[in-house]
């Protein structure tokens, strides 16, 4: 759970912390809430080592990574962290939907209900042969009435709800937490990235009127959509920026290194009329020498960009139509995570899938530096703003002791939907 330290005798305002690993970086952001609102007070990012698609491959190389960012953190904010908020895109994270119901017997529906309700949501839980990350109520039914977000006051025999469940493979999801346990620090909550990056990123009127968060990272690429003001689905595919540039220095014999710099500064994912004759200059492998640089037409860049990032939006498009979200969640792409800065890519995008697209950025926390506001630090932030949350909930933790059996990669369906209760209701 997030912190609240003393100094001095003297009690000083709580801290949260918050944990974002990527295949290509990690960033580790410290915040003090100060009357309710959040200021960074720490930032520490660091190149990310041992792990490939979102997936840790290399315990001791992430962990090295992990520290060396939440030390630099601990410097700046002055502090030592012991809880984080740490963002999933490994374990294949997966969506459904369960439904719940409780006997009320005709009266009118308290609050009580509603979380004797929630609380029966245990059961869906204990069934999963998955990881439970999330567990977020979607709708409200009483009796044979659908689409009620409020039911208090109401009345009823029966009071249902349908519980939007997120889960990962358990392997991936033990292995994150055995990283950060490594480096003296508990998980107080796991969140999807395309999750996160969608409560930084989307303003209210898209959460609540339906839009699609596509969250391209460097080895994965995520999927978070939201309608009703809640997440209502997620998912994941094991693509991302970092093939393209794995592409790039496949199709022109350059460094790895070189073939990201060339993306940077000259790759698009849309074909210009003078690409032909724009040159870019490409320095071979094994050439320290830049006279040996080979001039290549920009042309040929852009057709090995293109066909990545078209493969990686189809696959997106096809797992939405097949889970049935594709045109239900709003016609309105937000596009977040690092290797969204490519150009070309939103106009691309519009077209694959027929809507309206625009570039999210990180919420503005107060503290923050401009450099870090873009889209590849949303997700940064939007698990900041989550650990807030968490914080505020007074409900979780009187729910806490019930979920004291789980384990420490499952806060349990209590803490989840207490989230949810406190702020709603």
């Amino acid at each position: 759970m997030p912190l609240k330290n003393k100094k001095n005798g003297h009690s000083v305002a709580p801290l949260v912390a918050a944990i974002d690993i990527g295949t290509s970086k990690t960033a580790c952001l410290i915040a003090r809430l100060e009357d309710g609102s959040p200021r960074i007070i720490g930032v520490g990012h660091r190149r990310m080592e041992g792990v490939r698609n979102g997936a840790i491959i290399n315990l001791e190389a992430a962990r090295d990574a992990l520290v060396n960012a939440i030390t630099v953190a601990e410097n700046m904010a002055g502090e030592t962290i012991r809880d984080v908020v740490v963002n999933v895109s490994c374990g294949k994270p997966q969506s459904e939907t369960v439904s719940v119901d409780v006997p009320i017997g005709g009266h009118e529906v308290s609050r009580s209900d509603v979380r004797r309700l929630l609380l029966h949501g245990r059961k869906a839980e204990e069934n999963l042969e998955r990881e439970l990350v999330h567990a977020i109520p979607v709708g409200f039914r009483i009796d044979d009435t659908k689409g009620i977000r409020d039911p208090r006051g109401l009345y009823g025999d029966r009071l249902g709800a349908d519980i939007h469940t997120v889960t990962a493979e358990h392997g991936p999801l033990r292995t994150l937490a055995s990283c950060i346990s490594g480096c003296h620090l508990q998980v107080s909550s796991f969140v999807v990235s395309a999750y996160a990056s969608g409560l930084a990123a989307l303003v209210e009127d898209e959460r609540l009127l339906g839009a699609t968060v596509i969250d391209l990272g460097a080895g994965t690429t995520g999927v978070a959509v939201f309608q009703g003001g809640e997440l209502v689905h997620t998912d994941c595919v094991p693509v991302g920026g970092g093939h393209v540039t794995t592409d790039i220095a496949h199709g022109l014999s350059t460094p790895l290194d070189q073939a990201e710099r060339i993306k940077m500064h000259y790759g698009t994912a849309l074909s210009a009329p003078g690409d032909e004759a724009a040159i870019v200059e490409v320095p071979p492998i094994g050439e320290i020498d830049e006279a040996a640089a080979t001039p290549v037409p920009k042309s040929l860049l852009t057709g090995i960009i293109k066909p990545r990032v078209e493969e990686t939006l189809e696959l997106v498009r096809g797992r939405l139509e097949a889970s049935g979200w594709l045109r239900s969640a709003g016609r309105r792409i937000v596009l977040t995570g690092g290797a969204s800065k490519l150009r070309g890519l939103r106009e691309l995008t519009g077209s694959i899938f027929d809507c309206k697209v625009r570039t999210g950025r990180a919420y503005p926390l107060d503290g923050l530096a401009e450099s870090a506001t873009g889209p590849a630090f949303a997700a940064s932030s939007g698990l900041i703003l989550y650990a807030i949350r968490a914080h505020q909930d007074t409900i979780a933790g009187a729910l806490s002791t019930l979920a004291a059996t789980h384990e420490p990669t499952q806060t349990g369906v209590f803490r989840r939907v207490g989230s949810w209760l406190h702020e709603h209701f």
